[in-house]
């Protein structure tokens, strides 16, 4: 293949489909030309035009993009980015091979990274306990993070930061620390979820932006009323719009109503014994539904019937916090402060407890994250030793010390050669 100015094409790994907001595939590894072999993303369009026309050229997330892939373009190269027009090059037509690469989800044997053939030699018990270990290296990671930030701002202030960020996803962590960091200011007089909800949708600018838009709704309202009294107390940590990040979220998922969550635990006064009541006791079977239990606030009159300030009423109640969120925060959060705690204060005893639930917690939700490892590292092979959530933090944390410091190719990659020493 070439490029439009006739450059020879290379494609030495095709990286890994996106199926999230930015350029089509990650991390493929291209040579254009006599050039040494970049690593870097690819971005597929209809023609050059479009790359301007979507906006791309603005947009940071295709600052790395190394191939701009076509249909068929006889215009002449306008752009930095290498581009590739792909009909000449093809041998027969679309619908043809539509039927012959039906299966191109899922990567083909030569793809898969060197780990997945020695660990596929693996004993079940040998792949369960790297699991184990990579998960234990996870889980004490995210406590002394903690423990760090707790040095700083005490163990409950620690807390609040890492649910906040937890119930931002991946999308809005940045926005949601800004706002548990300010929480010790804006605790002064806040007793009631209401009063929270106020204060947490007015500094994160959703409360500002639905009163703009002129609704009448009661509780829109009944909360302008709280915020406008006190807004400009706290004017200058009112954050901007931009910030959030609501394409792509699931409607549960909105900030909006993660804020409202939060707000009756904090109204609640009593948040921290009730999680520390919960830890101590319970059924070890029944960890994610009791902790669900303790989460879970009584029924919030507007947010428990809608996604958003603009949803239309929900015909039935919707809870303020599922399960497998419970899961996320437990794993993550929760059991990690605890464990941090309990060995700040010399209780091996509480330590250990924290531990055996991580590794005794059910397996959580999947993820996109997750389906690309189990690609890359465990190919073909049944999910062995994935049944429980440490073990999925467990083959997270492989890729966050090995993939992510190598390429699609796995160049100069350590564990490969680790695991075969465990096959010996």
């Amino acid at each position: 293949m070439q490029t439009i100015d006739r450059q020879p094409v290379r494609v030495l790994h095709p990286g890994f489909w996106n199926h999230e907001a930015g350029p089509d595939f990650r991390g493929a590894v291209i040579q254009i030309g006599q050039a040494e072999p970049r690593s870097g993303d690819v971005e597929l369009d209809l023609t050059q035009r479009d790359w301007q026309a979507h906006q791309h050229d603005k947009n940071p997330n295709f600052a790395n993009v190394i191939l701009h892939v076509v249909w068929n373009d006889d215009a002449k190269p306008s752009l930095d980015i290498p581009t590739l027009a792909l009909e000449p090059f093809l041998d027969a037509p679309l619908h043809e091979l539509q039927g012959l690469l039906g299966g191109a989800g899922e990567l083909p044997d030569m793809l898969r990274g060197a780990c997945s053939a020695p660990l596929g030699q693996l004993t079940r018990e040998q792949s369960e306990e790297l699991l184990r270990q990579a998960a234990i290296v996870r889980f004490q990671r995210k406590g002394l993070e903690l423990e760090s930030r707790a040095r700083q701002s005490g163990w409950d202030q620690a807390l609040w930061e890492g649910l906040l960020r937890g119930l931002g996803y991946k999308q809005n962590v940045w926005p949601m620390q800004q706002i548990a960091e300010l929480l010790p200011r804006l605790s002064d007089g806040a007793t009631s979820p209401q009063a929270w909800q106020a204060r947490l949708l007015g500094v994160s600018g959703f409360l500002g932006a639905a009163h703009e838009r002129g609704s009448q709704d009661e509780y829109l309202r009944s909360l302008w009323d709280h915020w406008w009294r006190e807004r400009e107390r706290f004017q200058e940590h009112v954050m901007p719009r931009a910030l959030w990040r609501l394409h792509g979220l699931r409607p549960a998922n909105q900030p909006q109503r993660r804020l409202a969550l939060a707000s009756h635990w904090l109204a609640s006064g009593d948040f921290t014994a009730r999680l520390e009541q919960w830890f101590t006791a319970g059924d070890t079977a029944l960890l994610p539904e009791t902790l669900t239990d303790c989460l879970q606030p009584a029924r919030d009159e507007f947010w428990s019937h809608h996604w958003s300030f603009q949803s239309p009423r929900l015909p039935k109640v919707q809870p303020l916090l599922g399960e497998s969120r419970a899961t996320d925060l437990a794993i993550n959060v929760i059991l990690p402060w605890f464990w941090t705690r309990a060995r700040a204060g010399r209780n091996e005893r509480l330590a250990k407890l924290a531990e055996d639930r991580y590794l005794a917690w059910p397996a959580a939700q999947d993820n996109s994250l997750l389906r690309l490892a189990r690609q890359r590292l465990l190919g073909r092979q049944p999910s062995r030793g994935l049944k429980s959530a440490a073990s999925q933090q467990g083959l997270l944390q492989i890729v966050r010390d090995f993939c992510d410091h190598s390429n699609a190719l796995c160049t100069d990659c350590a564990f490969p050669e680790m695991v075969r020493s465990l096959v010996r």
